[in-house]
């Protein structure tokens, strides 16, 4: 046989071969599409591995999600572990969050509270809309638009919310005022009402000044000159300035502040970070009280930026500090704004005061640990002895006089005031608890407002008050409304309950301008710096 009769007669059965082989080897392998589905899920992609696993469940998943919830529960995850002052804040939470820094909201400009389901109005703003539409002290508010708020368990919140807005917009109030046999409609157009950051600024004596800030806001810095030269005019030689509870806030403000009483040339603070060179914060001079005398009250709850102030007027011997070691939280936060509004306010950086002091306390051991420090502190009577606070001699430092300051966090005083117990009882306990004793004082206002309507300060106040057993009534009041006597409480607390008692009636009168003046009066840290 020939070779091209042999290939004739192999080339069938060959092809035949090629065929059977080619069908069983395509039971073993996966189809095409079987193929391209498992290589997509290697293929290189853009972003963080968190950015395809969201993408992942938005595109694929069985069931519709929202992706964007996922997101907003996720991001508090991944600050868990940072430090504690590491926060996301979601759009809905950023006007309320930025107001005492921006200084101002869209509101009707009135002071109220809900006493007994009323809602009744305290101070009405003086030029604010709620006075411009005709808006009155003691006028109750029955609606808000179409919202009852009179009778119903709603909450001062809820109720607030109803009347802030938008500048420009409106909002219908209907009230009921005394007198006035028909409920009264007015229409008020939504306004910015600033919020104060200033307290009360006021003489103690004829050559003290006492000034009193809760926050740093944008606003601050004009506030705070605009009372100090109005003290100076009124002979003041030395101001007290009161930071307790002022936890902090923008930090160009209080270097503002601060360079009102030093030299040139001075060093405030600087700040540092992994990824921030060192930046110092000095004086230049310019300042209008470089020869007026300071003294800084502080407690637990002064924070940030309280403490950059506390610690560059200690460490340039510019003033004494007085009170008790302040909270210890110098982190430097940028607020970084996000697409949909939202912010994250991350910590980039440590403040340290000009001897090289860091305030922030360490964090290293937890959150809950972090904020269980206070408590800590009470129960180890730092808040009442002085000597039950260690120093650690590795963090000694000196100020620009040369005299021993120390580290570890917060700002320690010079002069330590312990916290006052004079005057507590179980009984004060319980009434401040309950609120019987605030609401009493607003019930004595709202019965007492006619004859009290042109008392001008706090000592036309308490003249006017002497005829009144004020801490009698409020302990009946109170008695009245579940709270049984206790006749020894009530003598060990008569003064702190007196003083109380005309403090807050002073406030529901003029605001805080009688308010401070006379809780001033019982304030042993207060007293203890007018002695200086």
């Amino acid at each position: 046989m020939n070779k091209s009769n042999l290939r004739a007669l192999l080339t069938p059965i060959v092809l035949a071969l090629a065929i059977v082989f080619g069908m069983m080897l395509n039971r073993f392998l996966p189809d095409r599409t079987q193929v391209s589905a498992s290589s997509e899920m290697f293929l290189p992609v853009t972003g963080s591995k968190l950015d395809l696993i969201i993408s992942m469940i938005q595109n694929s998943y069985v069931d519709t999600v929202d992706t964007r919830q996922i997101v907003e529960n996720t991001i508090p995850v991944l600050l868990k572990d940072l430090d504690p002052h590491t926060v996301y804040i979601p759009a809905k939470d950023m006007q309320r969050a930025n107001e005492g820094i921006v200084g101002n909201f869209g509101g009707v400009g009135i002071q109220f509270y809900k006493y007994l389901d009323t809602v009744t109005v305290v101070k009405v703003v003086p030029g604010g809309p709620s006075e411009k539409a005709g808006i009155k002290d003691g006028d109750r508010i029955v609606r808000v638009n179409d919202s009852l708020v009179a009778g119903v368990k709603m909450g001062q919140d809820k109720i607030q919310e109803l009347m802030r807005g938008e500048l420009g917009t409106k909002v219908e109030l209907t009230i009921a005022r005394r007198g006035e046999p028909k409920l009264i409609t007015k229409e008020v157009v939504r306004g910015s009402i600033p919020v104060k950051s200033v307290d009360v600024a006021y003489m103690l004596n004829d050559t003290t000044g006492y000034l009193k800030t809760n926050t740093f806001g944008m606003h601050t810095y004009a506030e705070f000159m605009q009372a100090l030269v109005k003290l100076k005019a009124e002979g003041m030689r030395k101001i007290i300035i009161d930071l307790r509870e002022n936890e902090g806030g923008v930090l160009p403000i209080a270097i503002q502040m601060i360079n009102e009483f030093l030299d040139a040339d001075r060093l405030i603070l600087y700040t540092q970070g992994q990824a921030q060179p060192r930046a110092d914060y000095k004086s230049n001079g310019k300042g209008q009280f470089k020869d007026l005398r300071v003294d800084v009250l502080i407690s637990e709850f002064s924070a940030s930026a309280s403490e950059i102030f506390a610690g560059a007027i200690q460490d340039n011997d510019r003033g004494l500090i007085i009170g008790r070691r302040s909270f210890g939280k110098g982190l430097v936060q940028e607020q970084r704004m996000l697409p949909d509004g939202s912010a994250l306010r991350l910590t980039v950086a440590r403040y340290y005061t000009p001897s090289g002091r860091s305030i922030q306390k360490p964090y290293n051991e937890g959150k809950e640990k972090y904020y269980n420090d206070l408590y800590n502190r009470l129960v180890h009577g730092e808040f009442s002895q002085k000597d039950s606070i260690v120093f650690d001699e590795n963090l000694k430092y000196q100020t620009v006089g040369g005299r021993t300051v120390y580290g570890g966090g917060g700002i320690m005083p010079d002069v330590f005031v312990p916290a006052d117990t004079t005057g507590v009882s179980r009984y004060l306990s319980d009434v401040t608890r309950t609120q019987f004793l605030y609401e009493y004082t607003f019930d004595f206002m709202d019965r007492h407002r006619p004859e009290m309507t042109n008392l001008k300060d706090y000592k036309q106040i308490q003249n006017y008050l002497k005829s009144f057993d004020l801490v009698n009534e409020m302990a009946n009041y109170a008695a009245r409304r579940g709270l049984k006597r206790d006749e020894k409480g009530i003598k060990e607390s008569y003064q702190v309950l007196r003083t109380r008692i005309e403090a807050y009636i002073a406030r529901h009168t003029i605001d805080d301008e009688g308010f401070y003046p006379i809780l001033g009066q019982i304030d042993n840290t207060l007293q203890e710096a007018i002695k200086q």
